[in-house]
């Protein structure tokens, strides 16, 4: 028995629901599926995010999710202009945009965080795996 082909639910913790869901969903364009009561869940191309209210969270130091992106560049753009602040890590090396380039020039990567301080990602491979 394998997990491999099974479609994976993905899961935000927050300690106020509707502020969360309306980042999600305005800030960020998630497709808005359903408030079951525990989370509000939303769609992401066919797996599913739950965000859940947990009155005393605390976000850790890491990404907890992140997105495949084909253009960084124009999906920071997009980003920044719906009001959402890029992390700049010192020493790290990013542009002025706050992209990071992997040295090898595999990946470019963005850092941003949600209004729980939860860390999530845009990567652009440049190439294939």
């Amino acid at each position: 028995m394998s997990l491999a082909h099974y479609t994976p639910i993905a899961f935000i913790l927050t300690r106020h629901r509707k502020t969360a869901e309306d980042f999600y969903r305005e800030k960020l364009g998630l497709n808005f599926v359903a408030d079951d009561g525990f989370a509000a869940v939303f769609d992401l191309d066919g797996a599913s995010l739950r965000i859940t209210e947990i009155p005393d969270y605390q976000p850790g130091p890491h990404p907890v999710l992140g997105w495949k992106v084909d253009d960084i560049e124009a999906q920071v753009r997009a980003l920044t202009d719906r009001g959402i602040v890029f992390t700049i890590y010192e020493g790290l090396g990013q542009d002025a945009s706050g992209i990071w380039t992997a040295p090898d020039g595999s990946a470019k990567v963005a850092f941003f965080s949600d209004p729980d301080g939860n860390g999530l990602s845009l990567t652009q491979v440049m190439r294939p795996d």
